[in-house]
């Protein structure tokens, strides 16, 4: 697996700022843009009177910014009261019709279509301004943000908590959003997720035009991603590639992604880029990684793949007879360390985050300077 060689792209930035309550946050942060602030998108027809209007049939026009948007996240942002599952049952149902047809929840919208929208059962509003458990959710978020402007939100998301709930998971990044649920009933979306030990950058649209764009950005992989993990050994040759294909393996009651066979049912296609940065007697080695796709665990299954598990992974780690050298936490040594993607309104927004507290600690026992050049800046885009 030969060392990709690619000449840099050169992009143009513009410097952002950040407030002073963020600043200990963002001390580490290269945030290069800010694209125009203050615009917002507007109001769609009968949103503001969505809860009178919830009992009638109704036929709404996509409008442009919603262009691209998933069928069930479009009755989310539309309608803040109705619950996930009365979604998926009334689309299921055929309740939900496009242009006249039967849809599916994960079908994409186009601006001009006509939706019609069945009668609906919808939830009051939770209160805002009054609950303390939003303004503690919404503390916590500002705590952690590391760039902020009218449209999108990238956070530092810690080690340990999830980023969407699942089965015995109650806190997490996506139901705090509702925290910033904006007067006009719009909710911060996820573009993209991280898993629940991975900490760093995560990127949330303010709205639905940001939502919408962005998807695309993802869609197109447009959207730049970087990487730091300690692994076990060090990989040879310094730069690679790492091409295989994922599928989703059930294990009682856990799930793993193997390496699978092209062809294979769910089989999913894996890109990674990886880079050496610098090695500890031969022992251990921080890589840069910089994945083209973004299936899940991909990271951890390749590096496990290629025989360098990342420390501390509980669920790819299978290296025999290996102790973690003392002072290393046995906690997952990944961090998402950098986004770059173009900002819906002009410019880009790249943003990175600081190393986690038990990476820290590592950085510091092994000698590592996290301020040293990158080489995975120079792999390929794809």
């Amino acid at each position: 697996m030969a060392g990709p060689r690619h000449e840099r792209r050169q992009t143009r930035h513009h410097p952002a700022r950040h407030s002073e309550a963020r600043a200990e946050h963002a001390a580490k942060n290269d945030v290069l843009s800010r694209p125009a602030v203050g615009h917002r998108s507007r109001p769609l027809d009968g949103e503001s009177n969505a809860l009178q209007v919830a009992h009638k049939v109704q036929t709404i026009t996509v409008a442009p910014d919603e262009s691209g948007m998933r069928v069930d996240r479009y009755f989310e942002a539309r309608f803040p009261g109705l619950s996930f599952s009365h979604i998926q049952r009334i689309i299921r149902k055929g309740e939900v019709r496009v242009n006249g047809k039967r849809t599916q929840p994960k079908a994409r919208l186009e601006a001009g279509q006509a939706v019609r929208i069945p009668p609906l059962k919808l939830e009051p509003p939770a209160p805002r301004d009054d609950a303390p458990v939003a303004q503690k959710d919404r503390a916590f978020l500002k705590s952690i943000t590391l760039y902020e402007d009218a449209d999108v939100l990238v956070l530092n998301k810690p080690m340990g908590l999830a980023v969407q709930g699942g089965s015995g998971t109650t806190r997490h990044i996506d139901g705090m959003l509702g925290a910033f649920r904006s007067p006009d009933g719009q909710r911060p979306r996820l573009v993209h997720r991280l898993d629940k030990d991975t900490a760093g950058c995560l990127l949330v649209a303010k709205s639905r035009f940001a939502a919408a764009a962005l998807a695309k950005t993802f869609r197109s992989r447009s959207a730049r991603k970087i990487y730091w993990a300690l692994v076990v050994g060090v990989p040879k040759p310094a730069q690679g590639r790492i091409s295989t294909y994922l599928a989703k393996q059930e294990v009682e009651e856990d799930s793993f992604m193997r390496i699978a066979k092209h062809g294979e049912k769910d089989a999913v296609h894996a890109v990674t880029y990886y880079a050496v940065v610098e090695t500890a007697a031969h022992q251990l080695a921080w890589l840069s990684l910089k994945p083209v796709t973004g299936r899940t665990h991909q990271l951890r299954a390749h590096m496990a793949h290629i025989g360098h598990p990342i420390v501390g992974d509980p669920k790819y780690f299978n290296k025999e007879n290996w102790q973690v050298p003392g002072g290393i936490q046995e906690k997952l040594h990944l961090l998402a360390r950098r986004i770059a993607v173009p900002h819906p309104r002009g410019g880009v927004i790249d943003v990175s985050a600081p190393l986690p507290a038990h990476m820290q600690q590592s950085w510091n026992l092994l000698g590592f300077d996290a301020k040293r050049y990158d080489p995975i800046e120079d792999a390929p885009e794809e």
